[in-house]
């Protein structure tokens, strides 16, 4: 039984794809911005306080929930959504290949405006 565990998590660590392979698709409504956790749920969004909305999703670089607790008073590089009530919804901490992507929205003034494409993840400015 351990013989048949130990290969499959063998199997499993040698089939799972590298940080470099995995390409994120951010929402249509990700901005670009800086966060520092203060105090769950407190935070600091672009310079600005702001608060994480209840069930808020932070995914690391590999794409796994972190908890927020665990990114306290780390200044991170990010997308990020904002829900209805205008809390922080969901952030994904960008890899340097995700960051390099420009131009995108660090205002809601941009999402209006500017054009995205999903397949490619990339806007262009009108």
């Amino acid at each position: 039984m351990f013989r048949c565990l130990a290969f499959a998590l063998l199997a499993l660590a040698f089939s799972a794809p590298s940080l470099a392979q995995v390409q994120r698709n951010f929402p249509a409504n990700a901005m670009r911005g800086t966060i520092v956790i203060d105090s769950p749920p407190q935070v600091t969004l672009n310079a600005q306080p702001a608060r994480l909305a209840p069930g808020a999703r932070i995914f690391g670089q590999d794409n796994l929930l972190r908890l927020s607790g665990s990114l306290v008073g780390q200044k991170l590089l990010v997308h990020y959504t904002i829900d209805i009530q205008g809390l922080v919804k969901d952030v994904w901490i960008l890899t340097a290949t995700e960051a390099a992507k420009r131009p995108w929205p660090t205002t809601p003034q941009d999402l209006q405006t500017w054009q995205f494409d999903a397949v490619t993840q990339t806007w262009t400015r009108p």
